[in-house]
């Protein structure tokens, strides 16, 4: 449906598409409208936004990138609006095309990746050097503020680049095309892809410990999921949490090594977002070409906010511990923090350690 063209050179973020509008066979003059099908996958889009919305963002206004996913969420709602109109009124009395909408969106979404994921950042930075009450009241206005300006930035971007004229073209012999330029975003693209590879090469040489790590992590959150129906703060501290833990949860013995909190964490990441780093990447692999409209998505958004935040976690979690005041988020940073932890602490405590024998000649035991 997207047959892929080469690239502007004047666009290096940006790779051109193809959208294929309408086609026509010259000899039987059967003509197809494929604006409706446009509709269907924005509105298919919209759907899954509000559903990964509805999963991933339980405080909406607690980051600059919660707040960025409702504006993507009312931007596929006025799109979908729009496409919709210009189906229902027809090319004739619709005052603008399918295609303008097309080209412009994809220019605008493309715009959008590299500074909303900066001032993500940015915001994740500010809220460690701040934590005042005053902070936290004017943090909402301020990515409100930053979200409008980036749109409105990025619009006027699309205007200034985009060119929405329907293009003539032969698909074969016999069918013809109207087709419009639109633009895949290459930085979200080298964004999985790098990710992907990354997490792959990272967990590999670790494949056969993974299972063990998992599954103590899994009864790590079993844990804390208990205490916290019964009211009582689990991780009051790390001592309190060992005690628990080797008590009465893991009374086998580990053999395997404890993963270092760098790679604990980004098993936490992957386990989570590798089948849709995935998804994608097999994509790409099968040359399946999808604009920036599509892409630039809450899948995408809260991925690369979970890699901030654990980026951002494992910089300060040596020196502030697991008990930092950060967004809820899909990872379960803090469990991954305890798994890490608890291991290195658990074979301490496995070390032989001398009691007295209940004898006459108090010899020493060691078990």
């Amino acid at each position: 449906m997207l047959p892929e063209s080469p690239g502007s050179p004047g666009i290096s973020h940006t790779v051109k598409m193809l959208a294929i509008i309408e086609q026509w066979e010259v000899g039987s003059g059967c003509h197809t409208d494929n604006s409706e099908k446009y509709l269907l996958l924005i509105l298919f889009k919209l759907g899954l936004d509000i559903m990964v919305f509805y999963l991933c963002c339980w405080k909406p206004s607690a980051s600059f990138l919660n707040m960025c996913s409702q504006s993507v969420i009312m931007a596929d709602t006025v799109m979908a609006f729009s496409l919709a109109s210009v189906w229902y009124l027809g090319a004739e009395r619709s005052p603008v095309s399918t295609c303008f909408l097309l080209a412009h969106a994809s220019a605008t979404y493309g715009a959008l990746p590299l500074p909303m994921m900066f001032l993500g950042l940015l915001d994740y930075c500010l809220q460690d050097t701040y934590r005042c009450n005053q902070s936290a009241i004017f943090r909402c206005p301020r990515n409100a503020v930053l979200i409008v300006l980036g749109w409105m930035l990025a619009v006027l971007y699309s205007f200034g680049s985009v060119k929405n004229e329907l293009i003539e073209v032969d698909l074969t012999t016999e069918t013809k095309a109207l087709v419009c330029e639109v633009e895949e975003s290459t930085l979200i693209t080298y964004f999985i892809l790098v990710l992907f590879m990354v997490v792959l090469c990272v967990m590999l040489p670790f494949w056969s410990s993974i299972p063990q790590w998992l599954k103590e992590a899994d009864t790590l959150a079993k844990m804390r999921e208990e205490q916290e129906n019964q009211r009582n703060d689990l991780f009051i501290s790390t001592q309190c949490t060992e005690t628990k833990i080797s008590e009465g949860y893991y009374l086998e013995e580990i053999i395997r090594p404890p993963p270092s909190l760098w790679l604990s964490l980004m098993l936490g990441f992957g386990m989570f977002w590798m089948p849709y780093l995935a998804m994608s990447v097999i994509c790409q692999v099968f040359g399946f070409g999808v604009p920036a409209y599509i892409t630039f998505n809450l899948l995408w958004l809260e991925c690369a906010n979970s890699l901030i935040m654990g980026v951002l976690f494992w910089a300060k979690a040596n020196t502030l511990g697991p008990d930092r005041n950060i967004p809820k988020n899909v990872c379960l940073w803090h469990i991954y923090w305890y798994l890490s932890k608890r291991t290195q602490q658990q074979q301490q405590q496995q070390r032989p350690i001398a009691v007295l024998k209940p004898s006459k000649d108090n010899a020493l035991l060691h078990v």
